[in-house]
């Protein structure tokens, strides 16, 4: 299986979550804004680590240890933001995600270009609900 080579939905769901990031503390400084920014910030540090990991699953079966890096460097923003959820649908978003990074994971394991695809899924779902309006 060839490596998937899926380069839109990082720089697009970035460019939405730094929007948000930027607009949303001029409307408000109550809780839920606060939380809806708290949401943004970590969710574009998860899609950066995304992109990243798409740079690096294109050369996965060369050099898996930079794949691993930026599985663990997405796993790490993850475990940031699963502890702040308090969305359900974020909550099911962050599991999609991790389901996506266990997957990689044992296909770099077995030797084989990771299906990174469920991953970009899920960040892309956590971009739709921590980007206000």
């Amino acid at each position: 299986m060839a490596p998937r080579t899926l380069r839109r939905p990082a720089p697009v769901a970035l460019a939405a979550l730094a929007a948000a990031t930027l607009t949303v503390p001029l409307l408000s400084s109550c809780g839920a804004v606060q939380k809806a920014v708290d949401c943004a910030k970590t969710a574009t540090s998860v899609v950066n680590a995304v992109d990243k990991l798409q740079q690096a699953a294109d050369n996965a079966l060369v050099d898996p240890k930079k794949t691993q890096q930026a599985l663990d460097n997405i796993d790490s923003n993850l475990r940031k933001l699963s502890s702040e959820a308090n969305d359900p649908e974020l909550s099911k978003a962050i599991d999609k995600t991790n389901t996506g990074i266990k997957n990689a994971r044992k296909d770099i394991e077995n030797n084989k270009a990771p299906d990174i695809q469920p991953i970009v899924d899920g960040t892309s779902q956590m971009t739709k609900i921590c980007t206000p309006g």
